[in-house]
């Protein structure tokens, strides 16, 4: 048996660790500190930890009632983390539930968002038109090589189009790139690598070197449509434009051809639109240019001329949405003011 002084002098050693590791357990405000006043007071280097270890050191006739009062103490402490442990979980829960409260009868937060620019809109929109109809998108560079973009077009070499002061070229000149000033090399390059007969419509950006003015722009997007097939006529071209122009401007539109001259059209028409929306009055609007595919754009491609016929179109985008929309200035379209987005609901 331990001497009545050894065991008190042990008693009272426990009780102090116990009574430390208690107020540390009743401080601590969060689980975090909890944790730390567990490692400190029950943990491998606390006072408690340490009296217990030295339970070795007793002599074996005494460790049973060392070990009975450590035991105690150690177990004082342990019920006392997890009393401690439960309530910071239900304080932190409950915290963690008002920082997270919903007030279902506020106002919704109300953000700008962005949205698709009208333009693309209105290609996709277009492009919808002949889809219906069967036909097919297709897709070309932007920047081009003169081959597809003059040469196969019938375009001359002295042409006025080729002219600096109309064609954007690139940089090395031997290597004869241009940024393309129409999105007619599709037609090329879709009678080069698809079957025959090809239905195609084909949307896209274009660059010429004019000066940005209300109806000018020097980056714009067109949409070009080309059909070649056997017995092709103008009375073709005329009702696939005709549908376009209802389905863009309305019923009541409608279109006239006027002789005109393109290279790659042959016969070649200007095409103009009926719309009757137009401030001032309903009168006709030059919309964009249309004719026969040429013979030689046929045979620069592969195609018997003699077989085969084809009519093709084109028209500004831009212009389209001018147009519709009854809008000046074409400016508006490329500044990226909120406020002309807003009207075709893009910004909400």
């Amino acid at each position: 048996m331990p001497t009545p002084d050894a065991h008190a002098d042990l008693g009272a050693r426990v009780d102090a660790a116990v009574t430390a590791a208690l107020a540390a357990i009743d401080a601590a405000s969060t689980t975090a500190d909890l944790q730390a006043a567990k490692s400190a007071h029950n943990g491998q280097g606390s006072e408690l930890a340490s009296l217990n270890a030295s339970l070795r050191d007793i002599a074996p006739a005494d460790r049973k009632a060392a070990g009975q009062t450590i035991g105690a103490g150690r177990a004082r402490v342990a019920d006392a983390i997890a009393a401690r442990q439960a309530e910071l979980a239900l304080v932190e829960e409950a915290a963690q539930l008002e920082a997270e409260r919903v007030d279902v009868t506020a106002l919704p937060r109300i953000r700008s968002r962005g949205g698709r620019h009208p333009l693309t809109m209105l290609m996709d929109e277009m492009s919808d038109v002949f889809v219906g109809m069967g036909w097919e998108v297709a897709e070309g560079p932007e920047l081009e090589h003169e081959w597809y973009n003059f040469d196969a077009l019938n375009v001359d070499p002295d042409h006025p189009a080729r002219s600096e002061s109309d064609t954007f070229y690139v940089a090395p000149a031997d290597r004869h790139m241009v940024l393309r000033t129409q999105t007619s090399p599709v037609q090329v390059r879709t009678l080069l690598t698809r079957e025959l007969p090809t239905y195609i419509v084909a949307p896209g950006r274009v660059y010429r070197t004019d000066d940005i003015d209300a109806t000018h722009l020097p980056v714009f997007t067109q949409l070009e449509g080309l059909a070649v097939d056997k017995g092709i006529t103008m009375a073709n071209l005329r009702g696939t434009l005709e549908h376009l122009a209802r389905a863009m401007f309305g019923e009541e539109a409608k279109i006239r051809l006027r002789p005109n001259y393109f290279p790659f059209t042959e016969p070649s028409a200007e095409m103009d639109v009926w719309h009757p929306g137009m401030r001032g009055g309903a009168r006709w609007v030059e919309w964009g240019g249309c004719g026969m595919v040429n013979p030689n754009v046929l045979r620069a491609a592969g195609v018997d001329p003699d077989v085969y016929s084809g009519f093709a179109f084109g028209m500004g985008i831009e212009r389209t949405l001018q147009f519709r929309y009854l809008l000046d200035d074409m400016r508006d379209m490329i500044e990226g003011d909120v406020r002309f987005t807003e009207q075709f609901g893009m910004v909400i």
